[in-house]
């Protein structure tokens, strides 16, 4: 007779179900009531900042008291998203307060007309909770209850006296914090289960974390929806046939989106170099960038490059936009976020790639709607080189009628955005043009 057992393939495989089940509906239900709360918080914020544009003034101030909460929470040497990656293919830890900081300073952020979004902050969040649940899960019952006490103690100290993970089974929780977080905050389970694999590797994906991270996805989106934090969905109207024309006008849209996406990549990293050599103290270096974002946003004359910009984004849709606008928002998100505020790059991303495709419409007379969803998308598989989980994004936020637009779009714009990223820390394990083995950062 066939014994299920931890020695036997189907009995590993087996027990790795179950024991993942438990844990990533754990971490998705965590992730997913932090991730709602956050996403209230953080909306609240901006919405403040949009009715009293008079907090501008306060963010010197915000500044300042972000680099004092890190200091606080011994996370000055916090690299935000880097180190939840490099948390993955290395064996560095997440510290517990990563979660608390960034969730205090993105909020800061926000209210006093930073330009940063917040899916950025979910992943470190999402990250720290599932590191934090998976360093608890593996205390003996005899161990300290610190990190229980932070998560839930009873729910954490029972299950980590059943499944006392592994240095390999807590990045999978990484991954899987990742996901709820993620999910949570978008409203997009599919491909907030399927992003936290991707990124971390170009050219490999971590198909152990696949059932976790899919548990987790799934549970923290039904947790915020349930309390009520909307996804983020957008209509796009109607869809042209598609046909030769429409596929080169995606080609030539491709090629301009990946040209942009690495100017992005470039100036974000460009700006951290110069603030570190000019400013290397970080209360400097963050009351400096304070002071730009007001003499930037007075040189404009609007607010509109302040914030997430989603407000921006939702008149893309309508076609009311500027042709310089992605400019603009590509230089306040690199002078935010460099300076070392908080919060996210996708949701600016998102802003620009919205941008450029509106204008796009413009010049060629297509639809504001798809060009601005296909401008969105090629931007962000441009930044983050992740085209399976940016077609997910599409599908999710868009609906499928716009399939064959979507699927051209990434991939002109992955292929040839090359070697750039947002996060230093993303490694390309295999060449985007050959069959190659090449392992190496980004650009820099």
């Amino acid at each position: 007779m066939y014994q299920l057992d931890k020695n036997t393939p189907l009995g590993k495989n087996l027990w790795f179900f179950v024991k993942w089940s438990a844990v990533s509906t754990l971490i998705g239900l965590t992730t997913g009531l932090v991730g709602t709360v956050f996403g209230h918080l953080v909306m609240r914020a901006g919405a403040y900042f949009n009715s009293h544009r008079w907090t501008l003034a306060l963010l010197p101030a915000a500044g300042l008291m972000i680099v004092w909460i890190y200091h606080f929470l011994k996370e000055d040497k916090n690299r935000g998203t880097n180190m939840v990656i490099e948390s993955i293919y290395t064996d560095s830890d997440i510290s517990p307060g990563t979660a608390p900081a960034i969730f205090l300073g993105t909020i800061l952020t926000h209210f006093s007309g930073g330009s940063a979004g917040r899916e950025g902050a979910a992943l470190q969040m999402g990250g720290s909770i599932g590191w934090t649940i998976g360093s608890w899960e593996k205390q003996s019952p005899a161990g300290r209850e610190g990190a229980a006490l932070q998560m839930g103690g009873s729910i954490g100290n029972q299950i980590g006296r059943l499944m006392k993970l592994d240095e390999k089974d807590k990045k999978i929780a990484v991954m899987c914090g990742m996901s709820g977080a993620f999910a949570a905050l978008f409203g997009t389970p599919m491909a907030a289960a399927l992003f936290s694999m991707e990124v971390i590797s170009i050219g490999v994906m971590y198909y152990a974390a696949l059932v976790p991270c899919t548990f987790s996805a799934f549970i923290g989106a039904a947790v915020s929806k349930r309390l009520g934090l909307a996804p983020e969905a957008f209509s796009i109207g109607p869809v042209p046939e598609f046909s030769l024309k429409a596929a080169l006008l995606m080609i030539v849209l491709g090629v301009l989106c990946a040209l942009v996406s690495e100017l992005f990549c470039i100036v974000l990293h460009r700006t951290e170099k110069v603030y570190r050599r000019y400013f290397p103290s970080p209360g400097r270096r963050i009351a400096a960038g304070a002071v730009l974002i007001i003499i930037l946003t007075l040189l404009e004359g609007s607010f509109d490059y302040n914030g997430s910009g989603i407000l921006l984004i939702e008149r893309c849709f309508e076609g009311d936009v500027r042709y310089e606008a992605f400019l603009w928002k590509i230089l306040f998100t690199a002078v935010t976020l460099e300076a070392g505020f908080k919060g996210g790059e996708i949701v600016p991303t998102f802003c620009i790639g919205a941008v450029f495709g509106c204008s796009f419409a413009m010049i060629t007379g297509q639809p504001f709607g798809l060009m601005t969803a296909c401008g969105m998308l090629a931007l962000f598989v441009g930044v983050t080189n992740c085209p399976i989980s940016t077609l997910l994004i599409g599908f999710e936020m868009f609906g499928y009628q716009a399939m064959p637009y979507f699927v051209l779009v990434i991939a002109v714009s992955f292929t040839l955005s090359g070697y750039y990223s947002l996060y230093s820390s993303q490694k390309f394990v295999y060449s985007k043009t050959k069959t190659e083995y090449i392992n190496r950062k980004m650009e820099e």
